[in-house]
């Protein structure tokens, strides 16, 4: 058991003896009350412990090992699969957004090309300027500056 679970359970342990203390405290006042109206305080007062009983170990976090990691989880079941499609929805706008942004450089890059490609098919040279290693980079730097 990890430091942070054994302070959780000591601060349980702690919040039920002062339950413990205040039901003390609760029937040694019910003496007082006529047997009728102590057995149904008495009934109620168990409902409630047993809700909030309920009420803790559907809300208690509970620590799942795994080697060497370990993960804090909710530890109530509720609503697993809205939970499971909720964090999904990250991840598909994570994969939306790079798939579109490799669709823009894509275009972006065809675009280029089909400049360059323009831009040698109006222009007069000889061949052997085309094969020229930097050609591409005199065609990009006239173009970038108007010649």
């Amino acid at each position: 058991m990890n430091e942070h679970t054994q302070e959780y359970l000591r601060a349980e342990a702690r919040l039920d003896a002062i339950g413990f203390a205040l039901v003390a405290r609760l029937e040694g006042g019910m003496r007082d009350f006529p047997h009728d109206i102590s057995e149904r305080l008495k009934v109620a007062r168990l409902r409630a412990v047993e809700r909030r009983k309920l009420t803790v170990r559907q809300m208690a976090p509970a620590v799942v090992r795994s080697g060497t990691t370990a993960a804090l989880t909710s530890g109530d079941d509720d609503g697993g699969v809205w939970r499971r499609w909720v964090a999904v929805v990250p991840l598909l706008a994570l994969a939306a957004g790079l798939l579109a942004i490799s669709i823009v450089q894509s275009d972006n890059r065809v675009n280029e090309l089909a400049e360059i490609d323009a831009a040698l098919l109006t222009d007069d040279l000889p061949p052997a300027a085309y094969a020229d290693p930097g050609f591409v980079q005199f065609v990009k730097w006239s173009r970038d500056h108007g010649q």
